[in-house]
């Protein structure tokens, strides 16, 4: 075997497992790492062999760079973001990333460098116990204390990551350890092959017989679907069966929005109208891969009201947690998709599926029907007028990012998907500051995807700095900023205690007092990070922004924010009930009222048609 530092063997244990790529900020603790990584990339550059770099892209905050990687990670099936940082607060920085990442069923890999062995119960500088304060929000949390385990540590870290329910694991690696010799044959390594619970034959025969016997079934598509690959398996299932698909926010993309059986999203915010009166007509929910989140189901009597229900998932305590289904089966949704498509054309050869066709009738009915209006006119711009200029100005193979607020809300109830893994949000945690690097995080994964962020004001000043990774690395992308000078989703939620109270961003900028009260020259700043910037106050100047922003990306290979000044208060369609959704604007009643609205698709009328 070969003699060689344990961070040299970490580092090509890494590029074994397909690693490409790190996100970080170096640090004296965590240097030896990095002494590898540019060693390894230095032999990479001079080799013939065909060996493969791992980039490196260094973030301006250390929570900026987990978020990156979750952003990564999120982009396209089989990848892992890597988040590296040196000891103490690096680590402290990165919980975020892991809490928003464990939340969503997302694999990062932290690492990070620590004090030495015989310094960590000495309160040395910036020496804290990472493994304990990051094993709530983890799959594995380790400090490795013997060199010779540390590539069998990223061994078993990889494994956790892919098997069962995915997640992240933190490795915290001492700076002496990282820097010892080791014996290690690399050529010997192999990764591990990933654990994945699958359904039986026999539970899949009940479950499928379950949905037969009722009479208004929906499928709920979560983000389980999305991480398991399984969209074409979904959509297949779904259209052997003829029933409508609802997917989650987490699952949104599973089945293109223009697609004959896709029926809305439901839920208390980020829903349609027509998905949650579907939900509410029909009489039997099957979940696979989602969570039922409040924000999905409300209160689960009215949810569970007068339906069954069966619910497959890949991790065995997510069944019966919000509540107890019907019949619940353990596994991974692919796995059991696979089998559901077996199965359902079976019986659809033999005869035994009843037709849906007046169902999906009444689904594709209420479409038409129950829509929130977009065309607003007025200055200052209303935010339903954006998401419609939007859906103009972006076409199918937009890929959206956003995090929390009215924003998000909004976006998630006017923009279309069409794709898998083409709406990236963080659902479960929603850190604000979460949009900017995610989207980076994205474009490196995938820089030939037409990335667009969606941020209001105070999600995008959080961590406006990693702007400038965008504009050092060339990572173009357009970047929505829709302006109230708000805590909108805070102010809007203030209602209900009569206030209005530490929620305002607006203030009289002396620099710039064309804002007109409006804060922070968001233009100024995005320009200091070496992007480029538009600021937009007539709805009808959006579209003509939108065209330019394009062609300034292409131009210079920069981040482009769209800057929109909104106005100060719009309330965005919410309630507490999914049967008691309050509307504060005036609704859709014709064509005119909301023209890019699904239902009035081109493709969706083709597909629909008599």
């Amino acid at each position: 075997m070969s003699k060689m530092r344990a961070v040299d063997a970490a580092i090509a244990v890494l590029k074994k497992e397909g690693i490409k790529a790190t996100f970080g900020v170096p640090g004296a603790a965590i240097n030896p790492f990095y002494s590898a990584m540019k060693k390894s990339n230095d032999d990479a550059d001079q080799s013939n062999d065909g060996s493969e770099r791992i980039d490196h892209y260094l973030a301006r905050h250390v929570e900026g760079a987990s978020h990156m990687a979750e952003g990564y990670t999120r982009a396209n099936p089989g990848n892992i973001g890597v988040c590296v940082g040196t000891s103490g607060p690096a680590g402290t920085d990165m919980i975020t990333g892991l809490y928003s990442a464990i939340a969503d069923s997302i694999p990062i890999l932290c690492i990070t460098g620590q004090a030495p062995r015989n310094k960590l119960h000495k309160e040395d500088f910036q020496a804290v116990d990472i493994e304990t304060i990051a094993e709530g929000v983890t799959k594995w949390s380790v400090t490795v204390r013997e060199p010779a385990l540390v590539p069998r540590v990223f061994q078993k870290a990889f494994h956790l990551m892919r098997s069962s329910r995915p997640g992240p694991v933190l490795i915290d690696l001492p700076i002496d350890v990282q820097l010892a010799e080791i014996e290690f044959d690399i050529d010997s390594y192999e990764p591990m092959p990933a654990f994945k619970p699958k359904a039986s034959r026999a539970q899949i025969e009940k479950a499928l017989t379950m949905l037969n016997e009722s009479e208004r079934p929906l499928l709920v598509a979560g983000g389980g679907v999305i991480n398991a690959n399984a969209s074409d398996k979904l959509q297949e299932f779904a259209e052997i069966t003829g029933i409508p698909v609802i997917p989650t926010l987490m699952g949104w993309g599973s089945i293109p929005d223009d697609h004959p059986l896709m029926a809305g999203m439901v839920g208390l915010q980020t829903s349609h109208r027509y998905g949650n009166a579907s939900m509410l007509a029909s009489d039997f929910v099957f979940g696979i891969g989602n969570r039922w989140a409040n924000r999905h189901t409300g209160s689960v009597d009215i949810y569970t009201k007068d339906r069954k229900f069966v619910h497959i998932d890949i991790e065995p305590t997510q069944i019966g947690r919000v509540f107890e289904p019907d019949y619940g089966v353990v596994s991974d949704a692919s796995a059991a998709l696979e089998l559901l498509v077996d199965i359902a054309k079976d019986w659809k050869n033999k005869g035994i599926l009843k037709d849906r066709t007046s169902w999906v009738a009444d689904c594709q009915a209420r479409k038409t029907q129950l829509l929130r209006k977009t065309s607003f006119e007025e200055a200052p711009i209303k935010p339903q007028k954006v998401y419609a200029e939007m859906n103009q100005a972006f076409g199918k193979d937009a890929c959206y990012i956003s995090t929390i607020g009215l924003s998000q809300i909004a976006g998630a109830q006017f923009l279309h998907v069409y794709k898998p893994r083409h709406w990236i949000n963080c659902g479960q945690a929603g850190p604000l500051g979460w949009t900017v690097p995610a989207a980076l995080g994205v474009c490196v994964a995938d820089p030939e995807r037409q990335v667009v962020a969606l941020s209001g004001d105070y999600d995008f000043q959080f961590m406006i700095e990693e702007l400038a990774v965008g504009a050092q690395f060339k990572l173009p992308y357009i970047h929505i900023l829709v302006n109230n000078s708000y805590l909108g989703l805070i102010r809007q939620a203030q209602r209900g205690f009569d206030m209005d109270y530490g929620v305002q961003l607006a203030f009289d900028n002396i620099n710039a007092p064309e804002l007109e009260g409006y804060g922070v020259d968001h233009i100024a700043v995005v320009e200091g990070l070496g992007c480029k910037a538009i600021r937009v106050r007539e709805p009808g100047d959006i579209a003509n922004a939108l065209v330019e922003a394009q062609a300034l990306m292409e131009q210079h290979h920069v981040p482009v924010v769209v800057e929109i000044i909104l106005e100060r208060v719009t309330n965005i369609s919410m309630g507490t009930e999914i049967d008691s959704i309050n509307e504060f604007e005036d609704l859709a009643e014709s064509i005119a009222d909301a023209p890019t609205a699904i239902a009035f698709d081109k493709h969706y009328l083709e597909q629909t048609k008599d």
